[in-house]
């Protein structure tokens, strides 16, 4: 996973600067949170079933060797194999022997996070092998050399004109004077483009959205219908999912299901929910000859048993960095790894460290809005306290923000102290701010100030002004004596 968190802060300034990227990211809120409280509204067990979600993934978490026991058990009877990866650059010799065997050239790959988190397209192409995505989203970032900036929905970082542009750039043996000017003509070229791509693949690559144990099943959901595509015309399916992914049955998969898209998309259900087990039987009219689930560990057994396990819950829905202001106004390509918003600020830390990743925690205003519509009710602001607690305790902060905390706490543990000088600073920044009653440049305060204001205290603390009302007793005459205590 190519991790560059390190840079954030600059990354997010260019993205403050980028009028192109601002106007995109303005059509998150239009497109994500209205639905996404629609379909909510539209169903009012939707807390509820939340609940039993949570439940069902924490049993799972509890007991996950067994699970995954069972799931194993079961692919190999449909026939399918599963191969278990350590880390990323295991993942990757498992999938480059599987290709070798079957002499392949061309890969057709549904969306995947994991092969983003491992970096497949790049290894491929380094060993003479072409990845083609077929979803929209992943297509579109493809041809620009991108790597996603949001979990469902990569390219949400483009306008329809940048679309365009690299549509006209690559595309140069259709027609140059073809309509290009809606989102439909947009859509019918790339659909005119990667239908030839599916036949011709040696092998489809999906992820998962979910593993279920009872059967040996793979669950992915799309609006498109590559994935089904992908899986179904290649001669061997390989499917990509880290171990988290895995539920205990159908049932548990049908209700997980049902909050899933709503706080994607806010769809009662995605277009396509596909379920795959094993390769072809005979009899069978399509499906691959060959059927193999790489599960990759990359960190995330060292998560169970901590405080980042609740992480272990997400189901990939993206409802945190639609909600998130931070994500709305940089981004995903700022964070500078595969996993953006909320649910990247704990997770990349979790799997690649807080050495490598130690920014992304500090990137939250901590307004709580991802915890409240995360389906799974992932704590996602107490885990990003736990991480700044782990950055400041490994000495990862610049030194004048450890010493501006160090005169802090010690101040803060002498209430005297602290009353005098507070006592005396409110009035005096009062005063300065004027009648405005905002600074727009402060001494010490400039990372906050180059971007936005800073509200001026009112000139006196909450112990003065309360000290200063008047005694609120009621009158003796009408004061009632304390009753007597039983004896």
């Amino acid at each position: 996973m190519q991790i560059t968190s390190h840079a954030f802060k600059a990354h997010s300034v260019t993205a403050l600067a980028d009028a192109e990227l601002q106007r995109a990211m303005g059509n998150v809120e239009k497109g994500f949170i209205g639905k996404r409280q629609k379909a909510v509204d539209a169903l009012p067990e939707f807390d509820q079933l939340r609940d039993k979600a949570v439940a069902i993934k924490t049993h799972t978490l509890k007991h996950l060797d067994l699970y995954i026991e069972a799931y194993v058990k079961r692919v190999e009877a449909a026939g399918g194999t599963v191969h278990f990866a350590e880390d990323a650059d295991h993942a990757k010799a498992i999938f480059l022997s599987i290709a070798k065997r079957r002499k392949a050239k061309t890969v057709t790959k549904g969306k995947t996070m994991i092969s983003e988190e491992i970096g497949l397209n790049a290894f491929l192409e380094e060993n003479g092998i072409v990845p083609v995505e077929t979803d929209l989203g992943e297509y579109i970032i493809q041809l620009r050399g991108e790597h996603p900036s949001h979990i469902i929905a990569p390219a949400v970082h483009l306008t329809r004109d940048q679309v365009e542009a690299d549509f006209r750039r690559v595309h140069t043996h259709l027609d140059p004077d073809r309509n290009l000017t809606e989102p439909v003509t947009l859509l019918s070229e790339a659909r005119t483009i990667l239908r030839q791509k599916y036949g011709e693949a040696d092998i489809g690559v999906t992820g998962a959205n979910f593993l279920i144990a009872e059967t040996g099943t793979s669950v992915i959901v799309t609006n498109e219908g590559n994935g089904d595509l992908t899986q179904l015309l290649g001669k061997c399916h390989v499917v990509l999912a880290s171990i988290e992914k895995m539920v205990p049955t159908l049932e548990d998969t049908a209700q997980i299901l049902r909050i899933l898209a709503r706080s994607a998309t806010g769809q009662e259900c995605s277009v396509y929910t596909t379920f795959s087990t094993g390769p072809k039987r005979p009899g069978d009219l399509d499906g691959p000859e060959e059927y193999h689930v790489i599960l990759l560990d990359n960190g995330r057994t060292a998560m169970l048993g901590t405080e980042f396990e609740e992480m272990l819950r997400c189901i990939r829905c993206g409802a945190c960095m639609n909600h998130c202001p931070v994500y709305h106004a940089v981004g995903g390509h700022a964070y500078g790894s595969v996993y953006p918003g909320p649910m990247g600020a704990v997770l990349t830390p979790s799997l690649s460290g807080i050495h490598a990743a130690g920014h992304l925690p500090n990137a939250s205003t901590f307004c709580g809005r991802c915890e409240s519509v995360c389906p799974m009710r992932i704590p996602l602001p107490k885990m990003m306290r736990h991480w700044r607690e782990k950055e400041f305790e490994s000495h990862l902060q610049p030194k004048a923000a450890r010493a501006g905390l160090g005169v802090w706490a010690y101040v803060a543990r002498r209430p005297t102290l602290y009353r005098f000088a507070v006592s005396i600073a409110m009035p005096v920044l009062a005063k300065l701010a004027g009648t405005k009653g905002r600074f727009a440049s402060l001494p010490l305060a400039g990372g906050w100030t180059k971007w936005r204001d800073l509200p001026a205290p009112e000139g006196r603390t909450f112990l003065q002004q309360y000290a200063a009302r008047a005694p609120s007793a009621p009158p003796a005459a009408t004061a009632k004596p304390l009753p007597e205590l039983a004896s």
